[in-house]
C-alpha cells in the first residue's frame, strides 16, 4: 500500500547568471572604438508558494529537481542580458520547509499565496564596458555569471484542521467522520482500516465551517514506531480541538477514565503539547451497550475529572446532533480567544 505522501525531499537550484560580453564599438572617426560589452542577466530564484489546490506532497514523487531559468549573456552596444524567470513551485498549505544540510527550519507556508524563496539565482557577469578607466582604456575581458544557489530541502506537511479525531484502532473514527461530514473515508470492520489522515468539513447555517482530520489508530508503543498513527500525530499539532473517540463497549463502568490512558500516554510521548489542547470525548458504539449500563454514572465520573464525554453512535446517529453542536461552539470559542486573547469569554 502507498503511504500517505506528507513528506518529500527535493533539490532546488537557482538559475545561473549570464556572462558579460566582450565587445568594442567600431564607428566612423573612431578607429579604435570603445568597449561596449553589456552585463549578463541575473538567474531566476526558486520560490515555494502555498496553494489551496494541493492537499498532499504527491506531486513531488516523480520530480525532485527544480531549477530556475538562467540569465542571458550580455551583448554588444551596451545591451544587458535578460534576467532569468523565477520558478514558482506550489506546495500544500501547512508545509514546513527544512534545509537538509543542517536541519534548520527555513519557514512554513500556512496561507494561500504565502511565498518562501529557497534558492537565489546567481548574479550576472559584468561586461567589459564596466571595467574601463583612465588606465585601462580597452579591457578585453568580462566576468562570467555566478552559479545559482543550490539546496536540498525536506518538506513536511502538517494538515491544517480545526478538530483532530484520535483514538485506538477500530473504535469508529472513520464512521464518525463520515457521519459528521461529507468525507468518503474507507470504513471496514478490521483494525488499521485508516492508513493515512482523512479530512472532512463540518458545516451548518450559523458557524464557520470546520475541517476535521482523522489520524490512524494509536496502539501501545506507537511513539516508538508501532502501528501507523505515530507518523501522523504531527498533523494534530495545528488543530484547535481534539476529539478523543472511545469504544463505549470496552468501558469499565468502575474506572471509565482508564479507556483514555493508552492513547494519552502515546500522545504525551510523541508531543506533550498535544495534551494541552482542549479535548472532547466521544463514547462511540453506544447502540451496542446493554440497557442497564450506568451511563449517567460514567458521565459523572468524566465530569468530576473535568472532561466532557458524550455517548454517541456514529452508526445510528445517536448523540451526533449534540456532538456536532459542541464541536462548532467550542471551536468558535477557541477562534475568538485566539483573535482576542485579552477578552475573557
Amino acid at each position: 500500500m502507498k503511504a500517505f505522501p506528507d513528506e518529500a525531499d527535493i533539490i532546488v537550484r537557482g538559475g545561473a547568471g549570464g556572462r558579460g560580453a566582450v565587445s568594442f564599438r567600431r564607428a566612423r572617426f573612431q578607429p579604435r572604438g570603445r568597449p561596449d560589452g553589456g552585463d549578463g542577466g541575473a538567474g531566476g530564484d526558486v520560490i515555494l508558494e502555498a496553494s489551496s489546490h494541493l492537499t498532499t506532497c504527491s506531486s513531488f514523487r516523480h520530480r525532485r529537481l527544480f531549477a530556475a531559468e538562467a540569465g542571458q549573456p550580455g551583448e554588444s552596444r551596451d545591451c544587458h542580458g535578460r534576467q532569468g524567470a523565477p520558478l514558482i513551485v506550489a506546495v500544500p498549505l501547512g508545509t514546513l520547509v527544512y534545509d537538509r544540510a543542517g536541519g534548520r527550519l527555513l519557514g512554513e507556508l500556512l496561507h494561500p499565496g504565502d511565498r518562501l524563496t529557497v534558492a537565489r539565482g546567481g548574479r550576472g557577469g559584468k561586461g567589459n564596458a564596466h571595467f574601463t578607466s583612465s588606465r585601462l582604456r580597452s579591457p578585453r575581458f568580462a566576468q562570467p555569471g555566478e552559479k545559482g544557489e543550490e539546496r536540498r530541502l525536506h518538506l513536511e506537511l502538517r494538515l491544517l484542521a480545526d478538530v483532530g479525531l484520535v483514538g485506538p484502532p477500530n473504535v469508529g473514527k472513520s464512521t464518525l467522520l463520515t457521519a459528521l461530514t461529507a468525507s468518503k473515508a474507507r470504513v471496514a470492520d478490521f483494525p488499521f482500516t485508516t492508513l493515512g489522515p482523512q479530512l472532512g468539513v463540518l458545516t451548518d447555517d450559523v458557524h464557520e465551517p470546520l475541517v476535521l482530520a482523522e489520524v490512524p489508530g494509536l496502539i501501545p508503543g506507537a511513539h516508538a514506531g508501532k502501528g501507523l498513527g505515530h507518523r501522523f500525530l504531527r498533523h494534530l499539532k495545528r488543530t484547535r480541538l481534539l476529539l478523543q473517540v472511545v469504544d463505549a463497549g470496552e468501558l469499565d463502568p468502575a474506572a471509565p477514565l482508564a479507556a483514555l490512558t493508552g492513547v494519552e500516554t502515546e500522545m504525551a510521548a510523541a508531543d506533550p503539547s498535544l495534551l494541552e489542547k482542549p479535548r472532547l470525548i466521544a463514547l462511540n458504539k453506544a447502540d451496542l451497550l446493554p440497557p442497564d449500563f450506568p451511563r449517567e454514572a460514567v458521565r459523572e465520573t468524566f465530569r468530576q475529572a473535568g472532561r466532557q464525554a458524550r455517548f454517541i453512535s456514529a452508526l445510528t446517529g445517536e448523540g451526533l446532533a449534540e456532538l456536532r453542536e459542541a464541536l462548532l461552539q467550542e471551536t468558535a470559542r477557541q477562534r475568538a480567544e485566539n483573535e482576542n486573547p485579552d477578552v475573557l469569554l
